[in-house]
């Protein structure tokens, strides 16, 4: 059987992680103005305490208003083990790393560096969890690397900046994250976010208070919250439908646009000449974002039988009956059972679509 996929569908399965990379992207210049008046700790986090609120007050909201879908304000048992590993290295680690990172760098080159994040997501997901990862996709890897060690090295000097390794050492975190999350991707996105970032504010904002840091103003505060909410809580809700839409590395790959919107930013904030090192990296991270955008995925693939509950809406890989009164409404959520399917289209690695590739990478 061969299914066609409408014009335009690649770029829809997109929008959702180039979203939540405009978000995120724009969040760390945003954190680079906090930093210096909150201890780096304290300042992960109340964003991440900003994400979870701000998320919390958006379920309240849907649910107050009937949106929200009986049986999907939970998290299966069999799967908190993911989400606690996502949130000890995405909401906890991370964080923290990057923001003492972003006391030593510039926000320029820290936005540049954070593209490494993409790489190592792919990585992972590739080495450690079997994503199949096209030549592109690997072509990309290399150039954002290149362009990242570029950036980790001090002008005129022969070691390695201490604050560009703060901010790589983040990038593993979330990179590790990343492919934690994609074994909850299948949940509701906002409660997955809203979860994380609960749990890690807490946890961070905690430790800092405990070893002697102090509240700033309430205007720090409020917009420590304000940058959470938006760079961290909207775009890890995004970020987690790309997961479910895109697979591990294209999402990763996808999210590499972050950096970009956040060096437009940082240099609206800090008007500066970069110099001929900057923009070295600045291409070969370009070149390596547009690799990954551009891949194209398509061959013969098998749908093993699967039953898994999630939001869709009646596709070719939806063609099931209902054991229950059904109004009609798309997109629905509740279990459904997939049949075996032979097909060929345009895909990516993303629930329906998590196939093995004998031949590995071509």
């Amino acid at each position: 059987m061969t299914g066609a996929v409408p014009r335009g569908t690649g770029l829809k399965a997109a929008t959702p992680a180039l979203a939540a990379a405009l978000l995120f992207g724009a969040s760390t210049p945003l954190a680079k103005l906090l930093v210096g008046s909150t201890p780096p700790l304290l300042l992960a986090g109340l964003l991440y305490l900003g994400s979870g609120i701000g998320l919390g007050i958006l379920l309240a909201v849907r649910a107050a208003r009937g949106r929200t879908e009986a049986g999907t304000m939970r998290i299966p048992l069999a799967e908190m083990p993911w989400l606690a590993g996502a949130i000890l290295f995405g909401g906890v680690l991370g964080p923290a790393l990057l923001m003492l990172g972003l006391t030593l760098v510039g926000g320029a080159a820290a936005s540049l560096l954070l593209n490494v994040e993409g790489v190592l997501t792919a990585v992972i997901a590739w080495v450690v969890f079997k994503e199949n990862a096209d030549r592109r996709i690997v072509a990309g890897m290399v150039a954002i690397v290149a362009g990242g060690a570029l950036l980790s090295w001090e002008p005129g000097g022969t070691s390695l900046s201490p604050g560009a390794l703060l901010i790589v050492g983040a990038c593993l975190c979330w990179a590790i994250d990343n492919n934690l999350t994609r074994k909850v991707s299948t949940n509701d996105a906002m409660l997955v976010a809203c979860l994380k970032g609960a749990f890690a504010g807490a946890c961070n904002t905690g430790l800092a208070l405990l070893a002697g840091s102090r509240l700033p103003g309430a205007g720090a505060v409020a917009s420590s919250l304000l940058v959470g909410f938006l760079g961290y809580g909207l775009s890890l809700t995004l970020f987690v439908i790309g997961l479910r839409t895109l697979g591990t590395a294209r999402t990763g790959a996808y999210f590499s646009v972050a950096p970009l919107f956040g060096v437009l930013i940082s240099f609206g904030l800090w008007p500066e000449v970069p110099g001929p090192v900057f923009w070295a990296a600045a291409a070969l991270m370009g070149v390596g974002v547009w690799l990954h955008v551009s891949e194209r995925h398509e061959h013969q693939h098998t749908h093993e039988p699967l039953v898994h509950a999630h939001r869709h809406r009646h596709d070719e890989h939806h063609q099931h009956q209902h054991d229950f009164p059904w109004d009609g409404k798309e997109p629905h959520v509740h279990s459904h059972r997939h049949e075996g399917l032979t097909h060929e289209h345009p895909h990516y690695p993303d629930i329906h679509h998590r196939h093995g590739h004998p031949r590995g990478p071509h």
